[in-house]
């Protein structure tokens, strides 16, 4: 972890820099592109598809019960800050809103987080049964991959630069991934679980499926490797920059606005920041890694960082 006074002193380094989006707010550039996430999801499947009804509907349930659509909206902002455009990467964005949700409709299930409620409704399995939410998960996940396939099929994507985006998502989703992650935090609990450990939970958990939404928009945009690595730096500065900030809200947030009880961590027994190093030093350390994401960006690779920028501060403040 780093010293947050030192970074605090730097701030004032971080330059402004113009955007090719410039006419839209943040707040209605961020609207547009989850309409278009929100919009574009559905018709992902096919509709010649035969498909079970109750499976079809469960995997519409949680796909389209609403959120963030952060990860989508990552892929987008990374393509255009690159110069690229964001309709090419919307059937990447659209792919990793689904791994996500699998992710969360699995960690939900009695045998994982045993949660009954997300994002202020019933989970996917309390509605539909434990078989069919298992289903719906699988389905999300591999569907994901056909979905990012139609990049290179619908909009001239070349077939190297999403054969690579498909290759990470395996990867970050992956064993060494959110799965690893997601398995080291079964295996994590108060008393046992070391800070360092509680980092790579978040790390992979959480921090990976949003490198690689960045990494993805970067390649589909033609991004340089230059351009890559400071996409990838930025993205593990906020990921764990999100994961924290998940913490502290779990201790102050309300449910009606986070959408799952308060305290909930602590009454399960997970480990995280706010149990190590208390509230202030956890918000904090919110700061000093969205400082240095920032830092990443305007390092002078990225061409139109503006978003991506406004993103970061969005995150940091977010009530849920």
């Amino acid at each position: 972890m780093g010293n947050g006074t030192n970074s605090r002193s730097k701030r004032k380094q971080v330059k402004e820099v113009s955007n090719p989006n410039g006419e839209l707010s943040f707040e209605q550039y961020l609207k547009r592109n989850v309409q278009e996430v929100e919009q574009a999801l559905p018709g992902c499947v096919p509709s010649n598809w035969n498909i079970p009804a109750p499976l079809h509907e469960s995997f519409l349930y949680s796909l389209m019960a609403g959120g963030k659509r952060l990860r989508p909206i990552l892929v987008l902002a990374a393509a255009e800050s690159v110069g690229g455009q964001a309709e090419a990467a919307l059937p990447a964005a659209c792919a990793i809103e689904m791994i996500h949700t699998y992710s969360l409709v699995h960690d939900d299930l009695p045998a994982m987080d045993n949660d009954d409620f997300r994002r202020g409704k019933p989970t996917n399995h309390k509605l539909y049964g434990e078989a069919m939410a298992i289903l719906a998960g699988d389905a999300l996940l591999t569907h994901a991959f056909y979905t990012v396939v139609q990049s290179s099929r619908k909009h001239g994507v070349p077939a190297e630069a999403v054969l690579t985006v498909v290759e990470e998502l395996a990867q970050y989703a992956g064993l060494p991934g959110m799965v690893g992650g997601q398995a080291a935090d079964m295996l994590g609990e108060q008393g046992e679980t070391s800070l360092e450990q509680l980092q790579y939970i978040h790390e992979h958990k959480t921090g990976d499926l949003i490198v690689a939404s960045l990494r993805a928009g970067g390649y589909i945009s033609g991004a340089s490797e230059e351009q890559i690595d400071a996409l990838t730096t930025f993205g593990r500065q906020i990921g764990l920059a999100f994961q924290i900030q998940d913490d502290v809200l779990d201790v102050e947030g309300e449910q009606a606005v986070t959408g799952k009880p308060k305290g909930s961590d602590e009454k399960s027994g997970k480990v995280t920041f706010p149990y190590f190093m208390g509230m202030d030093a956890s918000k904090k350390e919110i700061e000093r890694l969205t400082f240095e994401a920032k830092e990443a960006l305007t390092a002078g690779s990225i061409p139109y960082p503006e978003r991506l920028l406004q993103l970061a501060d969005y995150l940091m403040k977010r009530n849920h």
